[in-house]
């Protein structure tokens, strides 16, 4: 992997860590406050829903969770590339498994180890588990047993059982080689294949190929012995022996030879340039192994131009990633309440994730990669962050299902459906994960003006790390050193750029600016001398704005009061300069912006106009379109209230300024946020529910979104500066290192600016 993408082993155990132990809990869906409720949910009230499903056992899929709820199963026998760990090790995996499976396609997912190595006590296990899930993953379990495991579950079992090691990767390598096949003009029945690994993921990638067309002796099969060939006897067993090809060739060195496609599930450097060089025109080389791929593309790319490429690496293009797969199979297998996953619904999965490929790619989709993408040798398989995946795939998948039979429950109307896998979406990660994408490509200086403070400390490491930018941290490099030493990371040191009034030379600069700055607001040279050398915070500023940084970072140790009165001492900041503080929440994949939460106190109605125009500002920087509401107690002028009427007046003054997006005051926080309220005032301008809230005055805006924290577990993000020269973000003073973080990514997409 890029040496700018690192993780260290720290912030690994730290990500496992916090906020508490394990990477996800369970959360009640029903009411559990009263004791009605609690009748209702237990005895006596769960007898009902108990004896119904009884009398129709198909009724489970109507009354529990078991129609979306996968169990991710695994012995710990091959976890990662890192071999039989055992069961307990496994169990980070696993739950890893777990949170994808809800992030990618809102399917509750269970982890369950099993600490055997005998195939016949985890077939006992898994069968007894049948009337708790939906389906079952099984994961990392070691080949031949995961062949015998598989197979016996699907045989004894009537709801879909899945080893994604296997199939999850053999339909990714399958729809990536339908467009690679398509672009070099070639047919896969008249392909000669080349596979290198026999394990479980190379015998599911030949399998489901021939399921597809591919001939079988046109299908050579190598693991570390060389080629699988009809009559060889050495190192064989019966899966291997199903492959066997009629054929003279004896080493993946001869294979090679004219082969048109090469998949491999092997080892680093297995294949060589002389190989590549050697095989036909137009090669298609899927090099899967991981963490690093048989041939790089580089090194194929030397030989072969017209090669087109993929490896199991997410900083190549054509990333054959299983997450593109598992989450959607499973969504449509439980949407049908399947009895199987069979070949039918992999084929359409992968002919789905084909034709995506070939479709235009949304543009958020290309800014969160940070490049243009659309369908040819470098994009034969589409993005895991592509949001059409989740109404995309699980639909072909349903209809495959419903086509050949395993389907319980058929689905009627497809179209509406796509529109309920729409209503699935989280687009609070697509939106992450695209800002992040942006502050990799700006790669901008990023000033941490709290180099006293661990958190601070670690935020710029990973910053730095993470391949966002240069991370230059203001503080005393010995405290520095020390501090990083003691959250383990002390190689870290001599990476950053530790930056103090001791050290620059661009001190004398930084005093003549603000001494012409603030001689006439009662500031004489001592004063300045002491706010430009002994003040964090001021000296942060004036490097930034001497484009010494391109992005400032601060807050974690002071008040954000504090820190913006220090920093209109270098910068216009203040209300009267139409600076503005707009906090994002992020909570049940929904994002509302909130505002002001840090500059003005009380605003009049043309500051509320103002903030509502920085709101939406920071809106569209985020890619959300703005819809505004000017929210207070009372809603359309009832009751009313001196209090409110400053909400109703705002919207006024945007009417006459012919703003460009939607807003509408004043109202209710529900009304605002609830489609079904809004539906009550007809007359309401905005076409949704808003997702910029512009409150009566900060205090309002402070008790709301602390709430929100403390009580809803929402997710902050800010208050984010806007309306200010150069990017500042001020954190809170309780931040994690990766709210730090994610403000320091703000910062260097200049979010508001």
């Amino acid at each position: 992997m890029s040496s700018k993408n690192r993780v260290t082993p720290e912030e690994a155990l730290a990500y496992h860590l916090e906020p508490r132990p394990g990477k996800y809990e369970i959360v009640a869906s029903t009411p559990m406050a009263t004791q009605r409720d609690l009748s209702l949910a237990y005895s006596p009230g769960v007898a009902v829903p108990v004896q119904a499903i009884a009398d129709n056992p198909a009724l489970a899929y109507d009354y529990t969770v078991k129609g979306n709820m996968v169990a991710v199963i695994s012995n710990g026998t091959a976890i990662l590339g890192m071999g039989n760990l055992g069961a307990l090790a496994s169990k980070p995996v696993m739950e890893g498994k777990a949170v994808l499976f809800k992030r990618f396609a809102d399917v509750n997912a269970i982890d369950i180890e099993l600490d055997t190595e005998d195939p016949e006590e985890i077939i006992k296990a898994i069968s007894l588990m049948g009337p708790t899930f939906g389906g079952i993953n099984l994961e990392d379990i070691k080949a031949p047993e995961c062949f015998i495991i598989e197979q016996r579950l699907k045989e004894i079992m009537d709801i879909p059982v899945f080893h994604d090691d296997q199939h999850g990767t053999a339909v990714i390598c399958a729809a990536g080689l339908i467009n690679a096949l398509e672009l070099s003009g070639k047919k896969i029945e008249d392909c000669r294949i080349v596979l290198n690994g026999a394990g479980a993921a190379g015998i599911a990638c030949l399998e489901l190929l021939k399921s597809m067309g591919a001939k079988h002796d046109n299908c050579i099969m190598c693991d570390t012995k060389g080629v699988i060939y009809q009559g060889r006897t050495e190192g064989m067993n019966q899966w291997k022996s199903a492959h066997a090809a009629r054929t003279d060739l004896r080493t993946l060195d001869e294979a090679m030879n004219g082969a048109d496609v090469f998949l491999g599930v092997s080892a680093k450097g297995a294949v060589t340039p002389e190989m590549v060089s050697s095989m036909a025109e137009n090669p298609v080389i899927f090099a899967m192994a991981n963490p690093d791929p048989e041939i790089t593309p580089e090194e194929a790319h030397a030989v072969r131009p017209d090669a087109i490429v993929a490896t199991g690496r997410s900083d190549y293009p054509n990333q054959v990633n299983n997450v593109l797969g598992f989450p959607y199979l499973f969504r449509g297998a439980l949407d049908i309440h399947a009895r199987a996953i069979n070949d039918e619904m992999k084929i359409a999965c992968a002919r789905a994730l084909a034709a995506l490929a070939r479709e235009d790619v949304p543009d958020e989709v290309a800014m969160a990669y940070g490049r243009k993408l659309s369908f040819g040798r470098d994009y034969i398989i589409p993005t895991p962050f592509d949001p059409r995946l989740i109404y995309v795939i699980p639909p072909a998948v349903a209809k495959a299902g419903m086509d050949t039979g395993v389907a319980r429950r058929p689905i009627i109307d497809l179209k509406a459906y796509e529109q309920a896998l729409k209503g699935r979406m989280d687009p609070t990660a697509s939106i992450l994960q695209g800002i992040h994408a942006r502050a990799k490509q700006a790669q901008a200086r990023m000033i941490f003006a709290e180099g006293d403070d661990p958190r601070v400390l670690r935020a710029a490491v990973a910053y730095q790390r993470a391949g966002l930018g240069k991370a230059i941290v203001v503080g005393r490099e010995p405290d520095v050193r020390e501090k990083l030493e003691a959250a383990g990371l002390g190689d870290a040191v001599r990476e950053l750029e530790v930056v103090n009034a001791a050290n620059t030379r661009h001190l004398e600069t930084y005093k003549e600016f603000l001494y012409s700055r603030l001689q006439r607001s009662g500031h004489d040279r001592e004063d300045i001398h002491r706010l430009a050398a002994r003040d964090r915070h001021v000296f942060s500023a004036l490097m930034l704005q001497h484009g010494h940084g391109d992005g400032l970072v601060t807050g974690v140790t002071r008040k954000s009061a504090h820190i913006l009165s220090l920093i209109n001492h270098v910068f216009d900041a203040t209300a009267a300069d139409g600076a503005v503080g707009v906090t994002a929440l992020l909570h049940k994949g929904r994002i509302i912006l909130i505002a002001d939460t840090l500059v003005q106190e009380w605003p009049e109605p043309e500051d509320l106009a103002t903030i509502a125009i920085r709101s939406a500002g920071v809106a569209r920087s985020l890619g959300l379109e703005p819809r505004v509401a000017f929210v207070s107690f009372s809603t359309f002028g009832y009751p009313v209230s001196e209090r409110a009427t400053k909400m109703h007046a705002a919207p006024r003054v945007l009417d006459k300024m012919g703003v460009d997006f939607e807003y509408e005051g004043e109202m209710t926080v529900d009304v605002a946020l609830n489609a079904d309220q809004m539906k009550h005032y007809p007359f309401c301008r905005l076409t949704g529910p808003a997702n910029i809230l512009v409150v009566p005055a900060r205090h309002s805006a402070s008790i709301s979104v602390k709430l929100m924290q403390e009580m809803a577990g929402a997710t902050v993000i800010g208050p984010i500066l806007t309306g200010v020269k150069k990017p500042i973000q001020i954190c809170s003073t309780n931040s994690t290192v990766n709210d730090i973080l994610n403000m320091a990514v703000m910062t260097a997409c200049k979010i508001g600016q």
